[in-house]
């Protein structure tokens, strides 16, 4: 706290000494350690335990100890920032098989998957996961990739045991040969994709366990003990019943092959009785943990939820001893207070507690799954922070956080500004506060958040509900009409396109229209086409009748200021046999009006559209789209909008990416140049 920097690691005798005779802050904090160390060296080796997954309270002291090279660094590692702040950390790398091949092993129910852990062991797996018979069943209530599951053979709990594949002593054969003479079920997976898809099952853990549609709300807060692996099973068992004994209800799934547990349980935090029902079962389930030798975290530390709890684990010595070691680093107290060491109370800052009380807002859409409540939809988002992630190839998310750095402009950021509204805590103004709106107005509706983020928090539809409310009664900023309504302003340039291109480029006038319109004055403002694809679609010659009749949409951008790609389109169709038409009038998803939360005015085009779509939703003609934005209108936002209408549902599911649409109807055709 104090902002001494300092390099630290594996310390030898020499090394200390070298330290100590330098003087000043650091020898005082070396000098400290190594009297810390040798006060509680005999304790340390007594009590910790001997688990592969120790991750509660100050867990890696025992790095100080002579044996280990008083590792400063590693003793430093899991003290959630009450000690120091890291800037900078060398890892140990391990080498990875580049072939690796994974055995399911099914088996009665999770119980019995934990109880031959130890045996499994012996075969040197790379990984050793585990998933029960609750776990898959959310995967197909919340349709997360539920074909995936085909890669299961039968069985209530399983192990992914993943080994490597160039070892050549045949431990993967062996591994199923051997159980399957037991009687259990053993699958075999060489293929990269059938374990990328067996794989995929279990990364949808948190969100499979996360805002369940008709189930309770489920917490972490008891999300990863560990035990060691030799009891696993039979821990598990007390732990199941001690939940049913307590009203709660769990999946049990995790990191079995270092005796951790995961699982997300149906705490009732909005009651008082729910809280001594609460605070009961934590009391309870840290005594089981430390009767089994295991840690109360596993692997995402105690922070305040489960810091109240160390004296179980630890005693009262230990306490006192982690109390010393933040002293030595940290003498004010003034790094992360509260936890860890002389902690909050664990029933104290809870986000949803008994006073939580939010208005219950419905909203526009549907939020099909948080209750059809946008008041739930706020408490998604659980603060994994994926959207935080930078340099990342395995998604978009979140751009307007890649490009600021700035927590209020990421997924996560803005998921708690939207709570802290309907909470009434700091923000006051309610739907009316600035700082929500500024947040917002970076995101790009990209909708990267719904794909990317692990429980699927939908950004864009937030800011659209946001917007509705903010804005209503009064005007919006000149871009929400400029932009906002480009398929009016589209459509009636294309009457006299050169007209429109001159009033946007003649100087003396291209700065008063850009200034009209919200947009900034470095902008060029796209030309309109000479001819629009519809105009020119209406006016070709006409073509042979015959072939299967597809519609193709013609949204605003490709329509008016970029026709050729809908003309190639409709040719690349036709080639392939394919009867094209397009709507007889003009239409418009009204995708730029979510971004603004005009959802009236786009309820209306929604209105527009079915009404003239109504046969082709009738004979379930297929639309093709070509711009992403429009298609994902359809596909989200128009279901979204009118949940209970029958023919927006059936058009929500007719519309095709072009590419969906030639993968699907004409994989093995011949493309031609056009």
């Amino acid at each position: 706290y104090d902002g001494l920097r300092m390099t630290v690691g594996p310390t030898s005798d020499e090394d200390l000494r070298a330290i100590l005779a330098a003087g000043g802050r650091r020898a005082d904090i070396y000098r400290a350690m190594r009297d810390f160390r040798d006060r509680y060296a005999d304790l340390i080796r007594a009590r910790y335990p001997k688990i592969p997954r120790r991750v509660s309270g100050y867990e890696n002291l025992d790095e100080l100890l002579p044996e280990k090279g008083f590792n400063v660094a590693r003793a430093l590692v899991g003290t959630e920032g009450t000690c120091v702040t890291v800037l900078r950390a060398t890892l140990k790398l391990v080498p990875s098989p580049h072939k690796r091949v994974v055995v399911v092993l099914g088996f009665p129910d999770i119980f019995i998957a934990a109880d031959v852990v130890p045996d499994v062991l012996k075969y040197h797996p790379l990984g050793l996961e585990a998933i029960d018979d609750l776990f898959v069943k959310f995967v197909k209530r919340k349709h997360l990739e539920s074909e995936n599951l085909k890669e299961l053979p039968d069985g209530g709990g399983w192990l992914l045991v993943e080994l490597a594949a160039d070892e050549g002593n045949g431990a993967a054969e062996r591994l199923v040969r051997d159980y399957q003479a037991k009687g259990y079920a053993a699958k075999l997976l060489r293929d990269p994709a059938e374990q990328a898809r067996l794989w995929a099952v279990r990364k949808d853990g948190l969100p499979a366990t996360t805002k369940l549609k008709d189930w309770p709300e489920t917490y972490e807060g008891w999300e990863d003990t560990a035990v060691p692996r030799e009891k696993l099973g039979a821990y598990l068992r007390d732990f199941k019943a001690l939940l049913h004994a307590h009203g709660y209800e769990s999946s049990l799934y995790g990191h079995f092959g270092d005796g951790l547990v995961h699982c997300r349980i149906d705490f009732d935090l909005r009651t008082e009785e729910g809280l001594q029902n609460w605070q009961s079962f934590l009391n309870q389930g840290a005594d089981l943990v430390v009767r089994y030798g295991g840690s109360l975290s596993g692997e995402h530390g105690d922070g305040q939820s489960k810091a109240a709890l160390l004296e179980k684990m630890y005693g009262p010595d230990l306490i006192q001893a982690f109390r010393e070691f933040k002293a030595i680093w940290d003498p004010a107290w003034k790094m992360n207070p509260g936890k860890v060491v002389d902690p909050f109370p664990i029933d104290s800052n809870l986000r949803i507690g008994p006073l939580y009380r939010p208005p219950e807002i419905k909203g526009h859409f549907a939020y099909a799954d948080d209750g059809g409540s946008f008041t739930q939809a706020t408490r998604r988002c659980v603060g994994v922070g994926s959207c935080r992630r930078r340099n990342s190839d395995h998604g978009v998310m979140c751009p307007s956080y890649m490009a600021t750095g700035e927590e209020r402009y990421s997924t996560r950021g803005r998921a708690r500004l939207l709570f802290e509204m309907l909470h009434g805590g700091p923000i006051a103004d309610g739907w009316r506060d600035r700082a929500i709106e500024e947040a917002l107005d970076f995101c790009l509706g990209c909708k990267g958040c719904k794909s990317d983020c692990p429980v699927h928090v939908d950004m864009a539809t937030y800011k659209a509900e946001f917007r509705s409310h903010h804005y209503a009664g009064r005007l919006r900023p000149r871009a929400a009409y400029s932009m906002g309504l480009i398929h009016r302003w589209a459509r009636l340039a294309s009457h006299a396109p050169a007209a429109a291109n001159a009033l946007m480029r003649t100087p003396g006038l291209a700065p008063l229209a850009k200034w009209i319109g919200g947009i900034a004055p470095q902008r060029t403002i796209p030309r309109f086409a000479n001819r629009s694809f519809s105009s020119w679609f209406s006016r070709r010659p006409p073509r042979r009748a015959g072939g299967r009749r597809v519609l193709l949409w013609p949204d605003t951008f490709n329509n008016y200021f970029r026709p050729q790609t809908a003309v190639a389109a409709a040719h690349v169709l036709e080639s392939l046999g394919f009867s094209v038409a397009i709507p007889d009038r003009p239409l418009c998803c009204g995708r730029p009006l979510y971004d603004w939360g005009m959802l009236d005015h786009a309820k209306r085009l929604w209105g527009e559209t079915l009404t003239s779509l109504a046969p082709e939703i009738e004979a379930g003609t297929p639309i093709v789209g070509l711009e992403p934005a429009c298609v994902s209108a359809f596909r989200d936002e128009l279901p979204g909008i009118l949940p209970n209408d029958g023919a927006a549902r059936r058009l929500s599911r007719q519309v095709l990416f072009f590419s969906e649409f030639i993968d699907r109807e004409a994989k093995d055709a011949p493309l031609r140049q056009i």
